[in-house]
């Protein structure tokens, strides 16, 4: 079951596409990404005050990525993010790029809440886990 959905709007600028105006297939992974950073910031949390408080911070242990159509020069974006599953130390998110409501890209997100110094698994503060509306 799918919770907790955010959605952010991103336009295409130059910068993102190739000489032919398509978007680089690596550039979706940065606007997933951005949109995560803003979901988080939209709980009440921020990646800095995550690391100087709670001692943690998230790393992608691992991405499935579908493309489906590409996005093009000037198109405006809908990235989403929404909690599929979260564990002690994990969340799975589920992330699609959208254009007028056409999917474009959609992702499967792993992400491990580690020790920021250590770099080893740690459990999600329970704090995020409430704001995230689960009891894992």
């Amino acid at each position: 079951m799918l919770t907790n959905y955010f959605s952010l709007p991103v336009r295409v600028y130059y910068q993102d596409t190739d000489a032919g105006g398509v978007v680089y297939h690596s550039t979706y992974l940065n606007f997933m990404e951005r949109a995560r950073y803003e979901w988080l910031r939209e709980l009440g949390f921020n990646a800095n005050t995550l690391v100087a408080t709670s001692k943690i911070l998230f790393m992608i242990r691992s991405i499935e990525v579908e493309y489906f159509k590409p996005a093009t020069l000037d198109d405006l974006l809908n990235i989403t993010v929404a909690v599929q599953e979260v564990g002690r130390s994990r969340i799975t998110l589920f992330q699609e790029v959208l254009c007028n409501h056409i999917k474009l890209v959609n992702a499967t997100v792993h992400v491990v809440c580690v020790d920021a110094v250590k770099l080893r698994p740690v459990s999600i503060p329970a704090s995020l886990r409430e704001k995230i509306g689960t009891s894992a």
